[in-house]
């Protein structure tokens, strides 16, 4: 096999990239259209939201991407195109977290909306890693040398950890896993007894465990105290989401479910 791998539909050649992403976005917004629950939000609420949501994340994605390598980053500050081309799925989820909640309370909307951008946010991830991985060497997403039976060869003669299939594999996992919650959240109103937002909860702290782990067996650098900027960014999640899975049944009986980040 040829890295990158370009798709071909009849005289186009389509870098694998590019397709991927663009099914990644396209099929994951329909999904998220066909599987969201009434909310009774109004349209206008719903576009502010979005628009919150993907600012967020666009700024998210960019921030933690410029923090991989502080020194490359200064030095490359005068070199826009080159700051601009590069991203991070752990930075775009956070930083989409955080522009949906700041929006949420701008517009006055107090209920939880994660569960519903779960498994979309699945199948556009696992689409997106399908282009990572048939993009090789280009797309720096790979990991370490390895003589694992798993290694790949992207074309320069040495097997390295397909970390794009790891994470895959993962998110297969992951959701088949998240089922009994998705039930859940469909046969349930707030109040019914399940948590609303909690299949997001759980869905973002088994990913950001993953990418915790996973980014040991990537070859960049690791700058802060042995760690990477993906890795902080993950164990910052990793206690939020443990404070709020851990400690939200417990501020319920104080406050409103209705107040709670989702």
């Amino acid at each position: 096999m040829e890295f990158p791998v370009y798709i071909y539909l009849g005289s186009w050649r389509i870098h694998p990239h590019v397709l991927f992403e663009a099914l990644a976005y396209f099929i994951g917004f329909r999904v998220y259209l066909w599987t969201r629950r009434p909310s009774g939000m109004t349209k206008l609420m719903s576009l502010q939201i979005l628009a919150g949501t993907i600012a967020g994340a666009a700024i998210g994605s960019k921030l933690l991407f410029w923090l991989e390598d502080p020194a490359a980053t200064w030095e490359q500050l005068s070199q826009f195109h080159l700051l601009w081309g590069g991203k991070t799925i752990v930075g775009g989820l956070l930083g989409g977290l955080i522009g949906v909640e700041l929006t949420k309370r701008w517009v006055g909307w107090k209920h939880s909306t994660g569960d519903d951008f779960v498994y979309p946010l699945i199948l556009g991830m696992g689409l997106g890693r399908v282009g990572c991985f048939l993009t090789g060497l280009d797309d720096h997403t790979y990991g370490t040398a390895t003589s694992w039976v798993t290694g790949v060869d992207f074309g320069d003669g040495v097997l390295r950890h397909p970390t794009q299939l790891y994470e895959i594999v993962f998110l297969i996992i992951l959701a088949l896993l998240l089922i009994p919650l998705y039930r859940q959240s469909r046969s349930h109103s707030p109040g019914e007894g399940y948590v609303s937002g909690r299949m997001f909860q759980w869905f973002m702290a088994g990913y950001l465990l993953f990418r915790l782990g996973i980014e040991w067996i990537k070859p960049t650098p690791h700058p802060y105290l042995g760690l990477n900027n993906i890795q902080l960014a993950c164990i910052a999640g990793l206690i939020y989401y443990a404070w709020l899975i851990g400690g939200k049944s417990k501020l319920r009986r104080s406050i409103p479910e209705s107040h709670l980040p989702s």
